[in-house]
């Protein structure tokens, strides 16, 4: 169910990929592209969220930040039903990312709370293996509530059912793991002095930088994904399909990080996938660039690629979020906190102008793949596991 938890974020972006088109007719008509923008706005809520709920789950606890985060979510998608403008849409979905943040930053000092190092990089490679299962569904999920309801506002109301089913599963099942001993006192001294502590240490500073750079790349290919099929490749009626298989084939990464990250360590496995990474990206410039594929040959070309994208992020999230945490368990949610909001806010700043840079190809999606993985591969071989 923790990766149920975690699936919040996931579940409240991809759902809304089949709506982008009817709220860009129906809200921003001047300006197709500012669609884009209800998904850039709920990372940067959460952004902002990830560094309040850090703090605060170490001072009250992991659950009862759970329950708030939850509830600030819920009342956002509520909110945001009978939004009758871009702006205020936009504000709601800010306000709905800070809510998600609580779920993800508790959830993942929850798991440090009990486990360390590699066993926690197993662990939360068999939650990503559930968690990969939403990104495969909500698109199509979504479509078929919008489909249903006749109106893309719809979405909302499943976000509400989805929040108040973890709502529901913490309140009644999962047990405290923050002991009231170990718990940090919110206060401005205290917060200086944990933030200046994780802020100072290298291996945590390294490891969000490529984190930023890798949830950078993915987000901006996210962002565009239906403008892609639809405008690029005239498979629009396809889409969640499409989407869904991309992202259980993904998924093969977590299952493989789960069952060797053991035996070859983190920091090796995710340098490796960022290699991986700068080939894939490469090779899909050069055929883009010299079009030497056309019709549904070059379709099958962008798919793979996008593909090693989705598997690239199965393969280091965890590991990169495991290496960050192994030296904070006495700050494992300011820790998860600072990590967090760093990396998003610093991806929205990577994606935002990567999306709207699009015109009708993948090229700046590509090239952002490239350049950042580039610069993470260079990075990971400065960390130590």
């Amino acid at each position: 169910m923790l990766a149920v938890l975690f699936a919040t974020v996931a579940f409240s972006i991809d759902a809304m990929l089949p709506a982008m088109s009817e709220i860009a007719t129906e809200l921003s008509p001047q300006d197709t592209n500012r669609a884009q923008l209800v998904l850039m706005m709920f990372m940067a809520g959460m952004g902002v969220g990830t560094a309040v709920a850090g703090p605060v789950s170490d001072a009250i606890g992991r659950k009862p930040t759970i329950m708030l985060g939850s509830t600030l979510y819920i009342a956002a998608a509520a909110g945001a039903i009978f939004a009758d403008s871009l702006t205020l849409l936009l504000a709601l979905r800010f306000v709905q990312g800070m809510g998600a943040a609580g779920p993800r930053i508790a959830g993942t000092a929850l798991i440090r709370d009990l486990y360390a190092g590699r066993e926690m990089a197993r662990i939360t490679s068999f939650v990503m293996m559930i968690f990969i299962m939403i990104p495969a569904v909500a698109p199509a999920l979504g479509e078929v509530i919008i489909d249903a309801a006749g109106t893309w506002r719809a979405v909302f109301a499943a976000f509400i059912v989805f929040g108040l089913v973890g709502v529901i599963w913490v309140w009644l099942r999962q047990s405290e793991t923050l002991p009231r001993e170990r718990r940090v006192p919110l206060s401005g001294e205290r917060l200086i002095s944990s933030a200046t502590e994780i802020l100072e240490n290298r291996q945590v500073m390294l490891c969000t930088l490529v984190l930023t750079l890798g949830f950078g790349q993915m987000f901006a290919l996210l962002s565009s994904s239906e403008q892609l099929f639809d405008q690029a490749y005239g498979r629009a009626d396809s889409f969640t399909k499409w989407f869904a298989l991309m992202a259980l084939l993904s998924g093969i990464g977590t299952i493989a990080n789960a069952r060797y990250v053991m035996r070859y360590g983190m920091r090796r496995i995710a340098r490796a996938a960022y290699a991986m990474q700068i080939v894939s990206a490469s090779l899909g410039l050069l055929l883009v660039a010299s079009g030497a594929l056309h019709g549904d040959a070059a379709f099958y070309g962008f798919f793979a690629w996008a593909v090693s994208v989705f598997f690239m992020a199965g393969v280091t999230f965890g590991n990169l979020n495991a290496l960050a945490m192994q030296n904070m368990p006495h700050l494992a949610g300011m820790t998860a906190s600072i990590v967090a909001a760093l990396s998003t806010l610093g991806a929205v700043i990577i994606a935002t102008p990567v999306g709207l840079a699009f015109r009708g190809a993948p090229t700046p999606m590509m090239l952002a793949a490239l350049v950042c993985s580039s610069l993470a591969w260079f990075l990971m071989g400065k960390l130590r596991d």
